[in-house]
C-alpha cells in the first residue's frame, strides 16, 4: 500500500490537516485533490504522530509526523483499442485531440468499448486516474459534437487543468448551425440553467431552485435562407449550456434531438473551434484550433 511520510514545517503550524497534506502533494507535483484527501482522512488512512484523525479540519502543530496511506490503484476494466485519432499536440503532461463527431468520450456502465478513452489508452498509454472510470478526461464533448479537447496524461496536469475550468479561465469557442436567421450580429445570453423538473436528463433555463448562472456570447458569421452560422463563446461551463441557451432564444442548434427537432441536420451541428489554457507545468498560455466543418459551410447558402 503506497504510504507517504511528511513532517509539519513551522510555517504550516496551526493549519488544517487536509490543507497541509494538499500542499505536500502539490510540491511533489502529484495529483491528489482536496476532496480525495478528505476522504482518506475520514476513512482512517491518515495518522498524526500515530493517532488516527478523522476530521479534515483538525489543526496540526510544527514537528508532528503525518502518514498518508493512499491505497492501491483501482484496476481498470477499460481496454486499449486501435482507433484512429487526430492528435493536434502532445507532451509529457497532456494531449490535444480533434475529436470526430459520433464518438462517445468516455465509457459508461454497459458500454466500455469504442470510446475516445479506449483510443487514448492505445495511442497515449499513460493517462491520469483521478477518476479511474474516465482516465485522462478533464472535460467532455457530447457524442455528436466535434472539435478540440484536452486530455491529461498524469494527475498533476489533470488537477491543474480542472482548476482552470472551475475558475472559467479556459478560453473556448464553438461554431454552431442554428435554425432561423439570427437577428443580431452579436449578443450576450445571460440566463441561469438548472435540471428540467420533469425530464431529468435534460437541462433548462430556470430562475428557481438550484439553477446556476450561465453566460454565452455569440457572433453571427453568416446567415442562410432559414439558418445561421454562429461563433459561440461560453463564459461558464454548464451542462448543455450552448444548446439550452440557443433553444431558449428561439434558435435551436440543427440536429439537436434533445432541445430541437433533430431532423434538420445529420448530426448535432456543434463544433469546438478552439481551446486556450495555461500549460499546467510551465504556465505558458497555449491555444489550439480546428476549422469549421465543411458541411456547416455548405449548409449555409
Amino acid at each position: 500500500m503506497p504510504e507517504y511520510l511528511l513532517r509539519v514545517e513551522p510555517q504550516h503550524s496551526g493549519q488544517r490537516l487536509d490543507l497541509v497534506i494538499l500542499s505536500y502533494f502539490k510540491d511533489l507535483q502529484q495529483g491528489l485533490s482536496r476532496t480525495a484527501i478528505q476522504g482518506l482522512i475520514r476513512n482512517g488512512r491518515v495518522t498524526v504522530n500515530g493517532r488516527n484523525l478523522i476530521r479534515p479540519h483538525q489543526k496540526v502543530k510544527a514537528g508532528e509526523e503525518i502518514r498518508v496511506h493512499t491505497g492501491e490503484k483501482q484496476e481498470s476494466v477499460l481496454l486499449p483499442e486501435d482507433i484512429p485519432l487526430d492528435v493536434v499536440y502532445e507532451d509529457s503532461d497532456l494531449a490535444v485531440i480533434n475529436k470526430p463527431p459520433g464518438m462517445v468520450v468516455h465509457p459508461a456502465p454497459g458500454n466500455y468499448e469504442h470510446t475516445l478513452v479506449n483510443a487514448l489508452l492505445h495511442r497515449l498509454g499513460n493517462l491520469s486516474d483521478v477518476n479511474p472510470q474516465r482516465p485522462g478526461i478533464v472535460h467532455r464533448l457530447d457524442k455528436d459534437t466535434s472539435g478540440i479537447m484536452v486530455v491529461a496524461k498524469n494527475n498533476f496536469a489533470h488537477l491543474e487543468l480542472t482548476k482552470q475550468f472551475v475558475q472559467h479561465s479556459i478560453k473556448r469557442k464553438y461554431a454552431a448551425l442554428v435554425k432561423g436567421r439570427v437577428e443580431f450580429d452579436e449578443n450576450i445570453i445571460e440566463l441561469p440553467i438548472g435540471r428540467h423538473p420533469l425530464k431529468r436528463k435534460n437541462m433548462t433555463v430556470s430562475f428557481i431552485g438550484r439553477a446556476r448562472f450561465a453566460k454565452t456570447c455569440y457572433r453571427t458569421l453568416k446567415r442562410g435562407k432559414d439558418c445561421s452560422l454562429l461563433e459561440l463563446e461560453p463564459f461558464t461551463g454548464r451542462t448543455h449550456q450552448l444548446r439550452v441557451h440557443l433553444a431558449f432564444i428561439g434558435y435551436p442548434i440543427l440536429g439537436d434531438v434533445k432541445y430541437g427537432k433533430g431532423a434538420d441536420f445529420p448530426r448535432l451541428a456543434l463544433h469546438a473551434l478552439s481551446l486556450g489554457f495555461n500549460h499546467p507545468r510551465s504556465g505558458k498560455f497555449m491555444e489550439f484550433s480546428s476549422d469549421i466543418p465543411s458541411e456547416f459551410k455548405k449548409f449555409v447558402h
